[in-house]
């Protein structure tokens, strides 16, 4: 492999070891971009071509931190694309090859022109990585005209690591490790085969810091770099739930109503057609956000020492015989603490969000395992966010659930379906 290739390699894979990458790890990241058959919402060609490739570009344009410099595609050096045996994958190779438009030779040269080329099932670590090309593309309509082009390459073996490695390639391998906080970490677990929040964030923001958080923070003389501007896709993650992290506003209110949702161990979507959910910040959420930047623990209360701060941050009345006042009926225990509740309940009674009470939500999970049937599908249903009274509806306590309570505290769902979808 080339020296850049090798720095690719550990970036995205870690250091060689004795044994290197696994082979099953391997295996699993060899997959193109694919579609349901059974979603029909996904199943005119033509507008999987056109949405596919506008997303994919928009991410690499995301992640360029040089315009000048360029854009980079990966894709196969000639004749070096595997072919898909016919008992592979047949069904969607064959509706590619009948229904899209023939592909460019660079994305899928005919069979007879690739004598060298190996069968999928048999491309291994070392050989995927002696067939790449990498060419440079020096503007944004040119970028997008090269992904139309390379649709085939998306959807077939190895789609999504030739466009990993184009985003890396695109953003910078110096950039990368420069935002990474652990720069001994790999993009790629190299036990699990997940990809890390690094490798998520950059795809999402385009920058591949470490963490989720807003702005950057200090620990013992030491920067950690977080999130710095709204997201266009939002990511919330069970994690936060069982409190090993805390999502800044920048991913949990991004620009469209779309969210990445985080496990244990898988990544799935969730989205809403509800403009209102991003729309501008509501004096009640402002006020929300402001108390919990005083609350980094998450404990639904502050120090009452802290009261006066809170209440200047949110340009409320705050001098010292008010704020006073303010603690006596807050606090009329005596306990030394705020609680959230009371405290919004006190400066923003019926504050209306603009958000309906209810309106149609929609999950997708790509594994056929965690879906009825192993048809996968949109799981359909209907959000309730209520207010922090006290709900008068109460539904299953699901991880879905939990991991979205971390954005909206008392939101209801109610699926179409007998069992809630699965973040797994």
């Amino acid at each position: 492999m080339s020296e850049l290739n090798k720095e690719v390699v550990d970036l995205v894979w870690g250091k060689p070891t004795s044994g290197g990458v696994s082979a099953s790890i391997f295996r699993r990241w060899t997959q193109g971009f694919l579609f349901s058959e059974n979603e029909h919402t996904l199943n005119l060609i033509e507008e999987q071509k056109t949405a596919l490739c506008s997303t994919l570009s928009e991410i690499l344009e995301s992640a360029c931190s040089s315009p000048s410099a360029g854009f980079c595609l990966v894709t196969w050096a000639k004749g070096q694309s595997p072919h898909t045996s016919t008992h592979i994958n047949s069904q969607t190779q064959s509706q590619s090859q009948t229904q899209d438009m023939p592909a460019p030779e660079s994305s899928q040269p005919p069979q007879e022109e690739q004598p060298l080329a190996v069968a999928a099932e048999d491309l291994g670590f070392e050989r995927f990585h002696s067939a790449l090309h990498k060419r440079t593309v020096m503007s944004v309509s040119g970028l997008r005209e090269e992904v139309l082009s390379l649709y085939h390459a998306w959807r077939g073996c190895c789609g999504v690591l030739l466009f990993l490695y184009s985003v890396i390639l695109t953003k910078g391998i110096e950039n990368i490790r420069n935002e990474i906080q652990d720069t001994l970490e790999p993009l790629i677990d190299p036990v699990h085969g997940h990809g890390s929040q690094s490798l998520v964030n950059l795809l999402v923001t385009g920058h591949a810091v470490s963490n989720v958080w807003d702005g950057d923070r200090e620990c013992s003389g030491m920067k950690l770099h977080g999130i710095h501007k709204q997201a266009s896709v939002g990511f919330l993650t069970l994690m936060e739930s069982l409190r090993y992290c805390k999502v800044g506003a920048f991913l949990k209110s991004p620009k469209f109503p779309i969210w990445i949702l985080g496990s244990e161990t898988h990544l799935s979507v969730f989205f809403t057609k509800e403009m209102s959910l991003v729309g501008p910040e509501s004096p009640s959420e402002q006020a929300r956000r402001v108390f919990q930047s005083f609350d980094p623990e998450d404990n639904g209360f502050i120090p009452e020492s802290l009261l006066e701060d809170v209440m200047k941050a949110l340009d409320l009345v705050s001098e010292p015989e008010y704020v006073s006042l303010v603690k006596s009926k807050l606090d009329p225990e005596s306990l030394g603490i705020i609680l959230l509740g009371p405290f919004l309940l006190e400066f923003f009674p019926d504050q209306d969000s603009g958000i309906p009470d209810s309106f149609p939500v929609y999950h997708y999970n790509g594994l056929k395992q965690s879906n009825h049937n192993e048809r996968v599908e949109y799981v359909e249903g209907t959000a309730l966010v209520l207010g922090f009274e006290d709900p008068m509806v109460r539904t299953d306590d699901t991880p879905v659930k939990r991991c979205l309570q971390t954005r909206w505290p008392y939101i209801e769902l109610l699926w179409t379906t007998d069992r809630s979808p699965s973040l797994n």
